[in-house]
């Protein structure tokens, strides 16, 4: 059985080799139709754009609105839990940042938790959300 032996230390050795490579970073995109917030009234628009980079952790993003009822003073990236997760102050359209995200973050965003909120001072609470979803 001497190359049974040998194809199962050839195959041993070959997964050994695979775990040790580093994982290859990839760019994810993602991107978010900006409507009315409900209860807003808003006849605002807008969408945005963004890129994961799972190497350096660092998420960009360029967005527009148009329409806003008054000038926007902040927005911020939420998840599905309350807790402000990456917070823009005081932009005008088009808009664009970005932020290095801990690990927990990245795991919110890849699993399609995060949205944004654009608030204006006609609309505090928000005037225009949208949630970020992958794009093709």
């Amino acid at each position: 059985m001497p190359s049974l032996h040998n194809a199962l230390r050839a195959s041993l050795y070959s997964a050994a080799v695979l775990m040790a490579l580093p994982a290859m970073a990839e760019t994810l995109r993602f991107k978010a139709n900006l409507t009315p917030l409900t209860g807003s009234s808003s006849g605002a628009s807008g969408t945005l754009e963004a890129e994961y980079d799972t190497d350096t952790k660092k998420l960009t993003w360029n967005g527009s609105y148009q329409g806003v009822a008054t000038y926007a003073t902040s927005a911020s990236f939420y998840a599905n839990d309350p807790r402000t997760l990456i917070r823009i102050r005081s932009f005008d359209s088009p808009f664009q940042g970005s932020a290095i995200l801990s690990d927990s973050q990245a795991s919110g965003l890849r699993a399609g938790a995060w949205s944004i909120v654009i608030r204006t001072s006609g609309f505090p609470r928000g005037e225009l959300v949208g949630k970020l979803e992958p794009a093709g």
